[in-house]
């Protein structure tokens, strides 16, 4: 079966006396029959040419699926006089949300369960579903949620009556998927953000649940390159506003016990600051990086907000992250030495370091609902050890083990390695690398090795332990991922030198990554693939332009390939948010940086590596039409005879698929791909 040919319709982008073609253009008309007669050409031709590998395929698919423990129960979390959970049986799509009424953990076996929310009863077979925000009202009597049934961020507020089980007449629309519902004190008032055309949280509304009257409109941020976000404190006593972008934000706070109340603003917003807020002991908490990249934590007294004072000195070693506190002390989250960190702190200890015995690993705070507890849930992993829940206390600093992911079938950590390598960049930075793979793997040579890479808006690729990684272990596989700049894994600087005009560091420091794993001899270009989504794909894009020779296989998801012409672009969802972490092409210096690694822009007539290119019909969040264009400018210009596949999910966005086993289902295919261009 020979692939789709699109049509090409001349359309040439003209700007800073520049011009740029653009013959695919035409692709991004969704309500054109032609397109979406394209599209599902293209997904014909993906299933025929996949067809081969059914076998392996379903090999694969059968063995992540008997990775899966027959039940997952995480550990039950206090809040007030019922411990929450969540569990999911194997052989269900959508996970339970359920509660037992209990005074300690010891007399859970003994109690009944109390589901609160089962999505496989709200499921439709086939279709999707993605359900966020679960939030229980103070007095444990309802229960608020968001739903979606298109893959968009466009979600939709139900609330359920836990008392009858029953859900209330309330349906609140075009509710942001995170961050964005929050009960007041009583449990009477919701607060939630909604999105403008653009898909933008721009507006904090008030709802009466069960009132009947029309909604109050709080705040509305104006300025088109600022988000809003809802949080509460943990005690509960007051809600927060954050307007953010990726350099500044500004907060406003309410009172939780009055509704009705003002929004007061914390500290205006200033270019280039950052901030946070919780709430202590009658005291704001303040985690700025104000004179402090890295940030450093103060405290003032509600009220007194002009002068915090720092709750211990300024480390810049130290990148602190999050804050999170209970009656007696705080819990830090944050990064040090390249690896995630938890601190302590309390009045008679100061801050004290969490310490952990291997070497690479992650460690994160847990879902802690109680304010007022001597114990805080914490969880640690790494490439070897499957997530491990403690009970560390508050007080001492000590830990017990409460619970260990279950892993279904035999493993044995020590038939596996992990480790911590430094590739070498061109400007002589260190970049990190953590690999797993199966003990003496590279004892006879170089060998297939999946290199995975993100590096964008500061996030973090931190090492995991991942069952369904087990059975490609087992086969041969390395896997590796390049902690490359524009995350935030050695600290803020580490983003701040992976963005903007900077960006080009994120696409070099993969390339490094792949020539240092060559030439210390874990692998070969013949046994090398990337791996990477969204950001991460667009990372393949520029990097199959960059060094198509390094690599058989590059699997780009969701990939971010169109640069210049989606910044240019205002009335795409998203586009003025992302002004910040890119740069705006309407200024000149901008526009050339950004064109000198937009991947769709810089296809040429040469050889590309083999290809699996996936998309989503309704993603807000990177257009389809993208990676359809690259595609499409890919087959006609490339000058060998390597696979080009285009997967376009018709009834999702983002996030592919719903449904545990759908996503396991699409990620085999995505392996199968992989293993059968290295020859595995």
């Amino acid at each position: 079966m020979q692939p789709p040919v699109a049509k090409r319709i001349p359309h040439p982008h003209t700007l800073h006396g520049d011009v740029r073609p653009d013959d695919y253009y035409w692709l991004r008309e969704r309500d054109n029959p032609d397109v979406i007669a394209y599209l599902e050409a293209e997904n014909r031709y993906y299933q025929e040419m996949m067809k081969p590998i059914e076998g392996l395929t379903q090999r694969l698919y059968e063995a992540m699926v008997a990775r899966i423990p027959e039940a997952e129960v995480n550990v039950p979390v206090q809040d007030g006089p019922y411990f929450y959970y969540t569990r999911q049986d194997k052989q269900l799509q959508y996970p339970v949300h359920a509660r037992k009424r209990a005074s300690s953990r010891a007399d859970l076996d003994a109690v009944e369960e109390e589901v609160i929310l089962d999505l496989n009863a709200i499921a439709t077979e086939g279709a999707y579903l993605s359900v966020t925000v679960l939030r229980v009202s103070p007095d444990h009597t309802r229960l608020a949620y968001l739903e979606n049934r298109d893959g968009s961020d466009r979600y939709t507020a139900f609330v359920k009556d836990l008392r009858s089980g029953t859900r209330l007449p309330d349906e609140i629309h075009n509710v942001f998927i995170y961050g964005s519902l929050e009960w007041d004190a009583s449990g009477t008032y919701l607060f939630y953000t909604t999105l403008d055309e653009t898909q933008r949280p721009y507006q904090v509304w008030r709802h009466r649940v069960g009132g009947g009257e029309a909604d109050t409109l709080l705040y509305e941020e104006r300025d088109t390159t600022f988000t809003l976000h809802l949080s509460k404190s943990r005690d509960g006593r007051y809600l927060f506003v954050h307007s953010d972008n990726k350099t500044t934000n500004e907060i406003r706070y309410l009172d939780a016990a009055d509704p009705l109340g003002t929004l007061c603003v914390f500290a205006e917003r200033r270019r280039g600051i950052l901030y946070d807020l919780e709430h202590w002991n009658g005291h704001f908490l303040v985690l700025t990086n104000e004179d402090a990249p890295n940030f450093r934590l103060a405290a003032c007294p509600v009220g007194e907000t002009s002068q915090p004072v720092d709750l211990f000195p300024y480390d810049d070693a130290r990148y602190l992250e999050e804050v999170y506190p209970f009656r007696d002390a705080l819990l830090l989250a944050g990064r040090q030495d390249g690896l995630t960190q938890l601190w302590r702190f309390t009045a008679e200890d100061g801050l004290q370091q969490l310490a952990w015995a291997e070497p690479v690993y992650t460690v994160r705070v847990g879902d802690n609902r109680a304010y007022d507890t001597a114990e805080a849930l914490i969880h640690f992993q790494s490439l070897l050890t499957p997530r491990t829940t403690y009970a560390l206390n508050l007080q001492t600093g000590g830990r017990v083990a409460l619970q260990v992911a279950p892993v279904s079938g035999p493993y044995d950590a020590a038939a596996y390695e992990q480790a911590r390598w430094w590739a070498t960049a061109a400007d002589g930075t260190q970049i990190p690398l953590t690999a797993v793979y199966k003990a003496g793997l590279f004892d006879h040579g170089p060998a297939p090795l999946i290199l995975y890479g993100y590096g964008s808006y500061g996030s973090n690729s931190d090492p995991h332990f991942d069952p369904l990684r087990l059975p490609l272990l087992d086969a041969g596989v390395a896997f590796v991922t390049a902690q490359v700049r524009g995350g935030s894994e050695m600290g803020r600087s580490w983003y701040e030198d992976g963005k903007f005009l900077n960006k080009r560091n994120t696409f070099t420091d993969f390339v490094d990554a792949a020539q240092f794993l060559i030439e210390q001899g874990f692998t070969t270009p013949d046994l090398l693939a990337g791996r990477g989504g969204s950001a991460g794909g667009l990372l393949m894009g520029a990097v199959a332009n960059l060094a198509p020779h390094l690599f058989k296989v590059l699997v780009p998801a969701v990939p971010f390939v169109d640069v210049v012409t989606t910044m240019l672009d205002a009335s795409i969802p998203l586009t003025s948010l992302e002004w910040d972490e890119w740069g705006n092409p309407a200024d000149r210096e901008y526009y050339f940086y950004m064109k000198s690694y937009s991947p769709y822009d810089n296809v040429e007539a040469k050889r590309y590596p083999h290809m699996l290119v996936t998309t989503g019909l309704n993603d807000p969040r990177v257009a389809y039409w993208e990676p359809a264009k690259w595609v499409a400018r890919l087959r006609a210009s490339k000058t060998d005879d390597n696979v080009v596949l285009l997967k376009t999910n018709m009834g999702a966005g983002h996030f592919g698929a719903s449904g545990r086993l759908n996503r396991v289902r699409e990620l085999a295919e995505s392996y199968a791909f992989v293993l059968d261009k290295l020859g595995v």
